[in-house]
């Protein structure tokens, strides 16, 4: 990997993480088509390099992070099934799951599908309103509904799925407004990322160089202050617009891709 790669992967990860469009599958994609030889620190560098992009929360977020021992529990509350399940199969994510961009390739198609029908069905309910108020100024998550979101998100661990689409799928389905669990979603991925690239860096890290640690940082500082840029933009287009858009691109995207790959050989 070269550092220029490395800024593009940090610039893919900063723009895509907040977004319900698969960060880590963007990166596995991004990383076929540069040629990137897929090694156990490829891995690695697409899993720390998203708490960097995490951290962009705590710097927009940091007051309200701590403004409530009652939303603090619920984070922690959601954030327990995808630190169980994440923990039992991270051998399978870092030998299986970061290698095939098939699945990567099917879990975005089908997630387009999954967003743009389930937009149309929700169009027609009764959505709620926040009044422009979000999670942690509007009490409608309670601890059981903090715990099944944590559940749907524990799905992002296929990569392509996206953690932040997964959550807010899994949110607007339980009632939850929109506005509410797309902030949710924000804060729900810094313990997330957070105990991820920790042990990541545990179990990997003793044997990463000192160039691959430079790289890390590149892509780590890059993805944090792209990061930033992008939670401004999706906080108010959310506002204003459904994720039918999105849907459609990750439907584009993977065929897309699936031309660069399968047909024309990158």
């Amino acid at each position: 990997m070269t550092i220029l790669q490395a800024i593009i992967l940090g610039i893919i990860e900063g723009v895509t993480e907040f977004l319900p469009i698969s960060s880590t599958g963007h990166m596995i994609l991004a990383s076929k088509v540069m040629g990137i030889a897929d090694t156990d620190f490829l891995k690695s560098f697409e899993i720390i390099i998203q708490f960097g992009a995490i951290l962009s929360v705590v710097v927009l977020y940091w007051k309200k992070i701590w403004a409530s021992q009652e939303n603090f529990v619920k984070i922690m509350i959601a954030f327990l099934p995808t630190a169980v399940i994440g923990f039992l199969l991270y051998k399978i994510l870092k030998q299986f799951l970061l290698s095939s961009d098939v699945i990567v390739l099917w879990t975005l198609f089908l997630g387009g599908i999954v967003f743009i029908v389930f937009e149309i069905w929700y169009k027609k309910q009764s959505a709620p309103k926040t009044d422009g108020r979000l999670f942690l100024e509007y009490r409608e998550i309670g601890y059981k509904q903090s715990f099944l979101t944590g559940v749907w998100q524990s799905l992002a661990i296929i990569p392509g799925v996206s953690r932040s689409g997964a959550t807010i799928i899994g949110g607007l389905a339980m009632g939850i407004s929109r506005e509410a669990i797309v902030e949710f979603s924000f804060l729900l991925a810094i313990p997330t990322m957070a105990v991820a690239s920790g042990y990541d860096l545990f179990k990997s890290g003793a044997n990463f160089s000192g160039n691959q640690f430079y790289l890390l940082a590149v892509g780590f500082i890059v993805s944090f202050l792209v990061a930033i840029l992008a939670i401004k933009w999706f906080i108010n287009y959310i506002k204003n617009h459904s994720f039918i858009s999105f849907g459609v691109y990750r439907i584009v995207i993977a065929g897309l891709f699936y031309l660069l790959i399968f047909q024309f050989k990158v």
